[in-house]
């Protein structure tokens, strides 16, 4: 064939800025496009020799390899695949997909920033031009009675198509980096890239550095393969036997290292989980993921109907003081990476976890917008919902003892789970768990159980009542309150009256339970969740009789002005009660709305609001058989009375929250005021 020449037969003015700029967001994407190209071209000369339309010589092995030469600032990459003639290259390369292309301009000529369509299309090839001013291609078919193709183009605006020189099978791609491309000439930068998009290709892949020094390794004699190079044949020096007699001496040789696959071709989701061990799904995490920490367990996903699905998940142990709680879910296509965290196909509250899919029905390009609108996307996404699902059901089920002690490092993504993806929250609910004071595990059956049921009785039927009012006034509402608490130290005073009355409350400690017991009271609404200082529990009070009454109230209404006055707040909220622990003198209690407000507040970044403007400041509670408020009563006019009374605001303040600076230095000052008296 004499020399062809042409131009692409689209507008290349317009489709090649755009592969250049914005096509794709990481320039070194070309790696994974062009490598990509070599695995389906071996792909396709295996299914002509098992379709008996080729026969693949002895001793093939299908590989790919990228060479590097700095000096000539260029890559090669060469496959032993099928092959292209000239037609075919006429076809595949210069005409670009045939209409694709133009499809594609008009498409997306107004929103040229949308990522990564252009493989869609059969573009793959021309990512090529986003990094060199020239490519060459060459290639042989594996036709009978081929000759060799020799293509160029610069820019990739003309080209040039001639008979080429190449002698073997497959195609060579050689790309003459531009100036600001120079960093994929060297070796650490494309093996870098090379193990971020190919690491787990179908073909194994090797990287070699053009006019490279050979390096050497010895290995025992017996273990020489046919295709080692050897270099040189070694005797050792004989060693003494434990017998005292010579050992026959080892016979080594010295070969050229033999290259190590950048890619695993058999990676393990793609195995049978019941070919896996434990020490494979550990190295695989470590490997993949850099993490030495071991994760806590994992689910292997591996299905063919309806759709094609593989991969693993896995559960890591995560510091949430000192670690990113981000995960990392890399998703495949045949082993071709595509992207790290495509929340479109992972659900969002996965998003913790590291793990990879692999789905080839999705297209390796894909853009942000076209899966949103993907039904398919949609069912990979509910299916990877539902396994998890399936699998923390399953280790509560029948490997409860595991599951408990995992629990405080899942459950904070559980609940975020159920908050986002409701079908996930309704298949899970009877295997959520909270740790109770003696931290034992319950379910929120359990709890219901153990908590038992307060009873809001009816109104009082009155005799104008309407016979409609009246059906009203019958229906007993009945409701089971279980008690919280988020901060076993700052709160044990109230888990100590607590257990002294033989009641029970959960530990609810990460900032997502205030979000997940509003979502359990709208699924249940005979459960209210209240924290253990939210009120005074009935079971803590002495009953005031009907002869004691009269006394009670004047003084609980004396106690309430001299506090008020003493602390200079006529708007403070107090309440006295016999409390049964005549160890306590006082504590604060805030209501559950209130609280929940407060939090509310803080997590839209309204904190510094003025809290008490929605009626969520904090009643003091004083004791009426403690010795210290009787105390007060007794003396009004003690001098000791505002030292007790400001000590035991800020004493029942601190087991309801941290006090200001300026509060707190007071309080340290006026303890040591107190303890100063001690030693007179």
């Amino acid at each position: 064939m004499g020399t062809k020449r042409g131009n692409l037969s689209i507008d290349s003015e317009n489709i090649f800025p755009i592969i250049k700029k914005w096509v794709y967001s990481d320039h070194d994407i070309f790696f994974r496009e062009l490598v990509s190209n070599g695995c389906d071209a071996i792909t396709k000369l295996k299914k002509l020799d098992m379709m008996g339309e080729y026969d693949l010589p002895d001793g093939y092995k299908a590989k790919i390899q990228v060479i590097i030469n700095p000096e000539e600032k260029t890559l090669k990459f060469i496959d032993n695949g099928v092959g292209m003639t000239a037609e075919e290259v006429e076809e595949y390369i210069t005409q670009i997909a045939f209409s694709g292309a133009t499809q594609f301009l008009e498409k997306y000529k107004d929103k040229t920033s949308e990522d990564d369509m252009i493989g869609h299309f059969g573009l793959g090839f021309y990512s090529a031009f986003m990094v060199a001013d020239e490519v060459h291609i060459d290639s042989l078919s594996c036709q009978e009675g081929a000759v060799p193709v020799h293509w160029v183009s610069e820019g990739g605006t003309e080209y040039e198509m001639q008979d080429g020189n190449r002698t073997e099978v497959g195609t060579e791609i050689t790309l003459y980096l531009n100036e600001n491309s120079l960093e994929f000439a060297n070796e650490y930068r494309a093996k870098e890239v090379l193990e971020k998009y190919c690491s787990f290709m179908p073909v194994e892949i090797f990287l070699s550095k053009a006019n490279a020094e050979p390096v050497y390794e010895t290995i025992d004699e017996e273990e020489v393969l046919d295709t080692d190079e050897v270099v040189e044949h070694i005797t050792e020096e004989p060693k003494e036997g434990e017998d005292g007699e010579p050992e026959e001496p080892k016979k080594k040789v010295k070969i050229v290292k033999r290259p190590v696959s950048i890619s695993d071709i058999h990676p393990l989701w793609a195995k049978n989980p019941s070919e896996c061990t434990k020490e494979e799904y550990l190295d695989f995490y470590r490997r993949v993921f850099m993490d030495y920490k071991e994760p806590l367990f994992w689910i292997h996903l591996n299905m063919d109907y309806p759709f094609n699905l593989k991969g693993i998940l896995y559960f890591p142990k995560i510091n949430t003081e000192y670690d990113s709680i981000d995960g990392t879910i890399k998703l495949y296509n045949n082993q071709v990476f595509i992207a790290d965290n495509i929340k479109e196909v992972i659900p969002e509250f996965l998003m913790v976890l590291k793990g990879i899919i692999d789905c080839p029905d999705l297209p390796l390009n894909v853009s942000r917008s076209a899966l949103q609108n993907d039904g398919f996307v949609n069912k990979v996404a509910d299916y990877i919902s539902k396994k998890v699902a399936d699998k923390l059901n399953g280790m509560f089920k029948t490997d409860k003892e595991n599951y408990e002690k995992y629990w405080d490092d899942i459950s904070p993504f559980i609940k975020f789970g159920c908050l986002k993806d409701e079908k996930f929250g309704e298949k899970v609910k009877g295997s959520i768990l909270f740790k109770n004071l003696d931290h034992k595990y319950l379910t929120l059956e359990e709890c219901i159980e153990k908590n038992g049921g307060s009873v809001v009785t009816p109104k009082e039927e009155k005799p104008e009542d309407t016979a409609e009012n009246n059906a009203e006034n019958e229906v007993e509402e009945i409701k089971t309150n279980i008690y919280y608490v988020t901060n076993e130290q700052q709160q044990s005073q109230y888990i100590n009256m607590f257990k002294e009355q033989g009641q029970d409350a959960i530990l609810l400690t990460h900032n997502i339970d205030t979000s997940f017991i509003t979502y359990l009271e709208q699924r249940n609404p005979k459960v209210r969740f209240q924290r253990i200082d939210a009120e005074v529990h009935d079971s803590l009070k002495d009953e005031v009789s009907e002869e004691e009454k009269e006394d009670f109230k004047k003084t609980a209404d004396s106690l309430i002005d001299i506090f008020r006055k003493e602390l200079n707040n006529d708007k403070l909220d107090v309440k006295v009660e016999k409390l049964k622990d005549d160890n306590v003198a006082s504590m604060a209690v805030l209501p559950e709305q209130s609280r929940r407000m407060e939090e509310m507040m803080k997590m839209y970044g309204m904190g510094g609001m003025d809290a008490s403007m929605f009626g969520s400041q904090a009643t003091l509670i004083l004791n009426s058989n403690h010795p210290l408020v009787q105390f007060i009563v007794e003396h009004k006019r003690s001098k000791s009375v505002p030292v007790i009374c400001r000590q035991l605001f800020d004493l029942a303040m601190l087991a309801h929250k941290p006090l200001s600076p300026a509060e707190m230095t007071a309080f340290v000052q006026r303890s040591n005021e107190i303890m100063m008296l001690l030693t007179k």
